[in-house]
């Protein structure tokens, strides 16, 4: 019997299948394995416990995997992927392969055919294939300066706008009044964040925190109906949507085919619904040939479609 991994590596959890030629045997999830986000030694531990538990679940010995396959964020750098293949050599004996996670997530919508895939997650790319294989991407290129309409994007941003509140109307109005729609925003930001001021949401701002954990605080928010954090969540609907547009435009203007598939995944649309829909409404109106997959795939299937047919 030969059996084949497929591993999702992403900021906040590492999500591990194993199966067989036909079958799923097993699905695990473990910590985040994004070597940027949790170091070297955070990634190994995060790997070795997925695969270690999914190979106890299937009741096999992790050395009995003829191959697996990881989409890790930045393996298109051959330093991240060479790492992230000796961490998961120490145990796996058979072939390894690392990709993109952009690349799992397209397998895992379109197997190998044309379309679209739009990632949110902790992190955010857009990435596409045509019918002649020609690639593109947008998006992804790290917390810093992009990964546009991501969790930690989305809770960088509720920040800013509740700091530009407090500027507008004054502090004592945000931090006392809940009332009122950035004082409401605010509440859940602090105690998310364990914090009693807006002087000390600026400090924690300022030290490089994990902005993605304010994600489900803003999208309560949002979701209650709250106009500042509504507004973040449709400006990063809108940020997704221009990202899946240059792609779009690099593949299939000239197409003849009035059909463009596109897929979502990731935490933030698999998590929410108004984002979901309020990026439908923004790619349609754009770009009308789109035919948008309503379900949220799973990348980590396009892992195991990866292992069980390289190349």
């Amino acid at each position: 019997m030969a059996y084949y991994l497929g591993i999702d590596g992403g900021g906040s959890k590492t999500t591990c299948v194993l199966g067989d030629e036909s079958s799923l045997l097993a699905t695990v999830t473990a910590g985040g394995s994004n070597i940027t986000r949790v170091g070297e030694a955070g990634a190994r531990e995060a790997l070795h416990q997925a695969i270690r538990e999914a190979c106890l679940v299937a009741r096999i010995n992790p050395q009995q995997v003829l191959r697996a396959c990881v989409g890790a964020a930045g393996a298109g750098r051959p330093e991240i992927a060479s790492t992230v293949r000796k961490m998961v050599a120490e145990i796996v004996a058979g072939e390894i392969e690392v990709v993109g996670d952009m690349e799992i997530a397209l397998a895992a919508a379109f197997g190998k055919g044309p379309g679209v895939i739009v990632i949110a997650g902790t992190g955010s790319i857009v990435f596409g294939r045509d019918a002649h294989g020609k690639v593109a991407r947008a998006g992804g290129w790290g917390f810093a300066v992009s990964d546009e309409g991501s969790a930690h994007w989305i809770g960088l941003a509720a920040v800013r706008a509740v700091l530009r509140a407090a500027d507008e109307v004054g502090e004592d109005r945000v931090e006392r009044d809940p009332t009122w729609p950035a004082g409401r925003l605010f509440s859940e930001l602090k105690t998310a964040w364990s914090l009693t001021s807006l002087p000390q949401l600026a400090r924690a701002a300022n030290a490089k925190p994990d902005f993605a954990i304010l994600f489900p605080a803003v999208l309560a928010v949002a979701e209650a109906g709250d106009a500042v954090a509504r507004r973040v969540i449709a400006d990063a609907s809108g940020e997704l949507a221009q990202l899946a547009g240059i792609v779009l435009r690099r593949l299939f203007t000239e197409q003849h085919s009035s059909a463009v598939p596109m897929a979502m995944a990731g935490g933030v649309f698999r998590h929410a619904a108004m984002i979901r829909e309020l990026f439908y409404n923004d790619v349609r109106a754009a770009n009308p040939d789109v035919v948008l997959n309503p379900e949220v795939v799973d990348p980590v299937h396009g892992a195991l479609q990866m292992a069980r047919r390289p190349g």
